[in-house]
């Protein structure tokens, strides 16, 4: 049984290495929540990855924060845990806001595998013992500053390259990549950018030999997305659309999408993604992790994620220096040439949290206490 003696909440503001633009707009830092446990000595962290606007889910920072303080913590210290697959059952009365679950169900996952003195990536059924990595690419201020980022990575190792896309930043540039690079292994994300009348535009992209085409249409839809996939030969891959293994079945089975992308945060926790995960193994589809800009404590909850058998084609689970000057991790999250991660085998997440780090970058903290430590 596993006993959380304290919840702290720290928003901490990190700028980002370099500027990171999508189809939403420009991000050039991050408001970050985060989330330690204390339990008999221990303690584990979780990361929400909700962003500071309302642009790629309909949570936020700030709503992940009243949540986790007034509804989620509070359910956590008082329930009696056997590991973070009792969560969703614990949060279960508050509908949505799957982000704040997941930061705080991540971390007892992590304090599971430290009291059973086990890798976090062994406890979640994980069986690889190196992640295959790609990079993502956000839009860029000309096609030859994007040619040289993507000569950059490729030296680096990294084995996939995906490109944010969006109207007017699609065929020329996908034209551009592929005339100097015919053989690597090429994708595309629209973060919802495009819509019906874009069927016709969307089939050209044909030409450019894709891996998948990343959620091209709304962000809530399977039905237009089935009606796009029918025409075209190149693979639809959802992320936004899916939020449970409910959705991935009924994607699956309209035939919507034939690649899922998981993000452990957008789906509620490491337990629902786990599910989502052995739905489309079920059915034969692959998926990968997708990234959130996340810190390497984030990004060590994407390791281990990575690490379960189906997550058979490269994620965006990439070095820390991509985002980072410094991470609030050590050792920084690192990719071999071979464009692979190790997957750590030390317990629970297997990258130190640094405590002096964290605490200069925190502008905001909250602390909730277990009713016994209170009264004790």
């Amino acid at each position: 049984m596993l006993n959380i003696d304290a919840i702290h909440l720290r928003e901490i503001n990190m700028p980002l290495a370099h500027p990171f633009e999508t189809s939403f707009g420009m991000t050039t830092g991050r408001r970050i929540l985060l989330v330690e446990l204390e339990s008999d000595g221990l303690t584990a962290w979780g990361e929400c990855v909700a962003g500071e606007h309302p642009y790629f889910s309909d949570e936020m920072i700030d709503t992940a924060w009243i949540i986790t303080e007034t509804e989620l913590a509070p359910r956590l210290l008082e329930a009696d845990l056997i590991g973070g697959g009792s969560c969703p059952e614990v949060f279960k009365q508050v509908r949505g806001h799957r982000m704040a679950k997941a930061a705080l169900e991540n971390a007892v996952w992590d304090l599971h595998a430290q009291v059973e003195r086990v890798p976090l990536a062994e406890l979640l059924g994980g069986t690889r013992q190196k992640i295959p990595c790609g990079v993502s690419i956000g839009i860029q201020t000309s096609k030859e500053r994007l040619l040289d980022i993507i000569e950059a990575e490729l030296a680096a190792g990294y084995q996939r390259i995906k490109l944010k896309c969006k109207p007017g930043w699609d065929n020329n540039i996908f034209e551009a990549v592929r005339d100097r690079w015919p053989n690597i292994l090429l994708s595309c994300d629209a973060n919802s950018a495009y819509r019906m009348r874009d069927f016709d535009h969307i089939t050209t992209w044909e030409n450019y030999d894709l891996l998948m085409i990343e959620q091209p249409l709304w962000y809530d839809d399977f039905y237009f997305h089935s009606m796009l996939q029918k025409r075209l030969a190149t693979p639809i891959c959802l992320d936004e659309s899916i939020r449970n293994r409910r959705d991935a079945l009924a994607a699956i089975d309209m035939e919507s999408c034939r690649i899922v992308n998981i993000k452990v945060g957008r789906v509620g926790g490491f337990s629902e993604a786990i599910a989502v995960h052995n739905a489309a193994a079920e059915r034969g589809i692959p998926v990968w992790c997708g990234g959130m800009l996340e810190t390497g404590i984030g990004r060590s909850h994407n390791i281990a994620l990575s690490s379960l058998p189906n997550f058979s084609l490269p994620g965006d689970v990439s070095a820390s220096s991509r985002y980072w000057t410094q991470d609030i991790i050590e050792p920084a999250v690192t990719v071999s040439t071979k464009g692979e991660i190790t997957v750590p085998t030390t317990p629970g997440r297997g990258f130190e949290v640094q405590k002096d780090r964290i605490e200069a970058l925190t502008v905001r903290r909250q602390s909730l206490y277990a009713k016994a430590r209170v009264t004790a």
